[in-house]
């Protein structure tokens, strides 16, 4: 039976079987995938690491979950891969050793540049399609929110604006570090005293870093999000009390 664990190599198998199935034309959008339990039989890997690989399919945009039972549940294909997920896919393991730092100063500078964009594009009258982020930013306000839950949305809101600023290439390279960054925030977020304070902080800094971007400030945005991002980092990483990054 296998062990219900969540390793690279056992994720980085889903993926390998889904990209091979996707290329080769025997899964296609609109498809649904098999259930978890079949996948995880089949492959001879844990369940949660079939929900590991279809969180960084959808963070590629390439499939669309859903909860629940009935004909809409599950996974179902949404587009094809143009090539990138063995780029993305390694970018992901490779992320595994980045010291947590370097990803935080990366984000902040990538992010920075997204919101800008955004910014920048509103202010000159074209229409950014900011639904999606507008969408998250709503659904992180449910006070019922688990710790893991809400740093899924944080992590997919901070990804949404990427997609809408229309570059793939920035788009894909949150994608890929998406692992490394809910890693440290999953720490950061164990090592914090009063989790409700600094959700209701992160969610206020959330809408000011959209509230930006729709006023068309490029400079506010690109101050507000990374500020929010090193402060993050700050307060929940560099007190000495948070746990290290197995390896560093």
């Amino acid at each position: 039976m296998p062990q219900d664990d969540v390793s690279p190599r056992a994720w980085r198998t889903v993926l390998e079987r889904i990209e091979a199935d996707l290329l080769e034309g025997r899964l296609g959008p609109g498809d649904r995938l098999p259930g978890e339990r079949d996948l995880a039989a089949n492959l001879g890997v844990g369940r949660s690491s079939v929900r590991e690989a279809l969180r960084v399919l959808e963070s590629m945009g390439l499939v669309r979950t859903a909860s629940g039972s009935g004909p809409s549940a599950g996974a179902m294909i949404v587009a094809a891969p143009q090539g990138g997920i063995a780029t993305l896919l390694r970018l992901q393991l490779a992320a595994q050793g980045f010291p947590f730092s370097d990803v935080v100063a990366t984000r902040a500078v990538l992010e920075g540049s997204v919101v800008e964009s955004l910014a920048t594009a509103i202010r000159d009258a074209q229409d950014p399609d900011l639904a999606e982020s507008e969408r998250l930013l709503l659904a992180m306000a449910d006070d019922d929110l688990e710790s893991e839950d809400f740093l899924a949305l944080d992590a997919r809101f901070h990804l949404s604006l990427a997609e809408a600023s229309g570059n793939v290439v920035v788009a894909a390279v949150m994608a890929g570090l998406r692992t490394a960054i809910e890693a440290y925030a999953r720490q950061g977020a164990a090592a914090v005293a009063d989790w409700p304070a600094l959700v209701a902080d992160l969610r206020d800094e959330h809408a000011a870093v959209l509230d930006a971007v729709r006023a068309g400030d490029p400079e506010l945005a690109r101050e507000r999000v990374r500020s929010h991002i090193t402060g993050f980092y700050a307060r929940t990483h560099l007190t000495g009390s948070a746990p290290r990054q197995k390896g560093s």
